[in-house]
């Protein structure tokens, strides 16, 4: 009854705690025990990671990953989080991810969500934040798990955040392509897996033609760090 009556304030207020998540202490190092230690070896015969030197260690970053399987979500972080740059990834998801069991993890791992079909200034907002606290945000440029070999298209969101950093002044912020590849669509046991880090790409001036500049440049990056990550695996 009491949010019926609530003030306009209050209301984004309610909706910004919603969204806001932090990583609990405790539970990350057994995250990455149990992923990077325990699934990932178990799982894949070998798991191949190229370009780490495009990797940024220190500022605010924008990690646009290929998005091919769940295992995706596994990898990142085993190439990129915080036995490696020292710090967490930190995902958007979507709203769907966040229920349930699997939500509660995610939201104590330190993942946020955003509503693809009605996205919310709340999770763009607390990206903001964030990135102008110096840490590496992922998020999926594709906003679905692509598995059957068609054009990659960057979606509005990730050029709209990059945009949106500028403007606040917490920019440029460097937005790294990265190809996830796998020995089939559908990983199986013993398969085999491959990550490349791309060139940092940047926005180049603003507005919404900056901005879908950086989308068409960022989904060419995506594809060339793909099949970078596929010729590792024929190796």
């Amino acid at each position: 009854m009491a949010s019926r009556f609530a003030t306009p304030d209050q209301v984004r207020l309610q909706r910004a705690q919603a969204v806001a998540s932090d990583v609990v202490p405790w539970l990350a190092p057994l995250a990455i025990l149990a992923t990077e230690d325990l699934a990932l070896p178990l799982f894949f015969r070998s798991v191949a990671i190229s370009g780490s030197a495009h990797l940024p260690h220190r500022g605010p970053v924008l990690l646009a990953p290929t998005h091919r399987a769940r295992w995706d979500a596994l990898l990142l972080p085993r190439a990129a989080g915080r036995r490696i740059s020292g710090r967490d990834c930190r995902f958007m998801v979507t709203t769907s991810e966040m229920s349930g069991l699997q939500g509660w993890f995610l939201h104590r791992l330190g993942c946020f969500a955003i509503d693809q079909a009605r996205p919310g200034t709340a999770s763009l907002r607390f990206a903001l934040d964030l990135l102008e606290a110096h840490q590496q945000v992922v998020v999926f440029p594709e906003g679905r798990i692509n598995r059957d070999g068609s054009p990659i298209t960057v979606a509005r969101g990730l050029p709209r955040l990059a945009s949106l950093a500028f403007t606040k002044g917490i920019g440029p912020v460097p937005v790294v392509p990265v190809g996830i590849a796998y020995s089939r669509p559908r990983p199986r046991w013993r398969d085999h897996a491959a990550l490349c880090f791309g060139e940092p790409l940047q926005l180049e001036g603003q507005g919404k033609a900056a901005a879908a500049d950086l989308g068409l440049r960022l989904a060419a990056a995506m594809q060339s760090a793909e099949e970078a990550a596929r010729d590792s695996l024929k190796g």
